[in-house]
């Protein structure tokens, strides 16, 4: 970053000090990952300095013919790589494309459905102090109290009362396969769009340790970070079926998109984009995908060894919610006793919590950044000795925190 700390070597030092803050801890919330220099070098690129208003062959400005092929290859690869009809690349990040989701099927004051945000699912899908709930009548579907699963039995019966004109299926903290099946038999039963919200789980689903809503649903949107390991930005996908139940559903998200709800996209991202895409498709990637799954499995089992109460009873997927009640310690605490030993987790809160949400009983936490290193298995049951250790006892954070210095010299960042 030579350039960058002769012209502000403020800036340059934060990058850096980040830098070695990464390289010297364990990042384990479960949104998070490390990219590939591939990713990054996109993202950084000259393709930062040109506004692409429109779509590829229909543009509002010149000088663009290299951004029409880029976008081009980036929607071909969404669509080969998640067996998609239709690809739009353009959403900035994963908020806006759900609200684009619902421009395209909705009109406001509709009825939607939603995993309400304390059982696991997500604010754009129905949340009360969302705009979802704001220009939608927002039903909420839950999980079962004992169990902290989807009562799909529930959902049916909601559908069917409430008779909503889209159901939105995803979660933030949710560590369960979803039946995509089921739900897509429900949205059909009341002739409501399906969209599943995969943000978590999208790099999962390419790498084939996640079984692929795509058959099932009418509409997927996605982060493409995350599993995914690309830069900040979004997908919105239609597949067969959604095109079946309405043949201008791809136009109405286009439409929706832009100029709908953005200008110009972010041509730089949608070049990262394009290059996480590709990487995906790698051999590799599908060992990475299964990987981040055994190794949650494997930290789970042993937080459960060591007494943790995680909620579900464990995880099929990348992540892991911890009821922390029985440890006699709140959710803040947890995080910021651990952040100091060097394990960067977050506080959350979990199904029927009795705690407030800037105060809750819980924690996430996921595999993975921890896999992208090339952490296996052996190592999941190191850091869970780690994470048992500071909850135990607290004195022990720098001793730990040393501990994971040396530990991590081991598994640098990607290069």
């Amino acid at each position: 970053m030579a350039k960058l700390k002769n012209k502000d070597s403020q800036i340059a030092k934060l990058i850096d000090l980040e830098l070695e803050r990464q390289k010297t801890s364990l990042e384990m919330i479960p949104s998070e990952n490390h990219s590939s220099p591939a990713v990054r070098e996109a993202l950084g690129s000259i393709l930062t300095d040109k506004y692409a208003e429109g779509y590829p062959g229909k543009r509002y400005y010149a000088g663009l013919k290299y951004y029409d092929i880029l976008e081009d290859i980036c929607r071909e690869r969404a669509k080969k790589l998640f067996k998609v009809v239709h690809a739009n690349v353009q959403p900035y990040s994963g908020s806006p494309a759900n609200a684009a989701v619902y421009m395209s099927v909705c009109e406001p004051g509709d009825t939607i459905m939603g995993l309400a945000l304390p059982m696991g699912g997500h604010l754009t899908h129905g949340w009360k102090v969302n705009f979802s709930a704001k220009f939608f009548k927002a039903v909420q579907y839950g999980v079962d109290e004992k169990t902290s699963l989807i009562n799909y039995d529930e959902v049916e019966k909601l559908a069917k009362e409430n008779n909503p004109k889209l159901i939105f299926v995803g979660a933030t903290a949710y560590p369960r396969i979803f039946d995509w099946k089921r739900l897509g038999e429900i949205a059909d039963s009341v002739n409501a769009y399906l969209c599943a919200d995969v943000a978590h789980i999208a790099g999962l689903v390419a790498g084939g340790a996640h079984p692929s809503p795509v058959p099932h649903v009418h509409l997927v949107s996605t982060t493409t970070h995350k599993t995914l390991r690309g830069p900040r930005g979004a997908l919105i996908m239609v597949t067969e079926k959604g095109v079946k139940k309405d043949p201008e559903l791809p136009k109405k998200v286009d439409k929706s998109v832009f100029p709908g709800l953005q200008g110009g996209p972010h041509e730089n991202a949608i070049a990262g984009i394009a290059v996480c895409l590709k990487e995906a498709t790698a051999p590799a990637f599908k060992k990475y995908a299964n990987q981040v799954v055994k190794n949650a499995k494997a930290l789970a089992e042993e937080l459960k060894r060591y007494g943790f109460n995680l909620v579900s009873g464990g995880t099929d997927n990348h992540l892991i919610l911890v009821d922390l009640r029985n440890k006699n310690i709140g959710g803040p605490e947890a995080q910021d006793l651990l952040e100091n030993a060097g394990i960067t987790i977050n506080k959350n809160s979990i199904p029927y919590d009795p705690a407030p949400p800037f105060k809750p009983s819980g924690i996430r936490m996921g595999t993975p950044a921890l896999t992208s290193r090339g952490m296996k298995e052996t190592e999941m049951k190191k850091i869970a000795g780690w994470i048992n250790e500071v909850i135990s006892n607290p004195k022990s954070v720098k001793k730990v925190r040393e501990e994971i210095k040396k530990f991590c010299k081991k598994f640098p960042l990607p290069k």
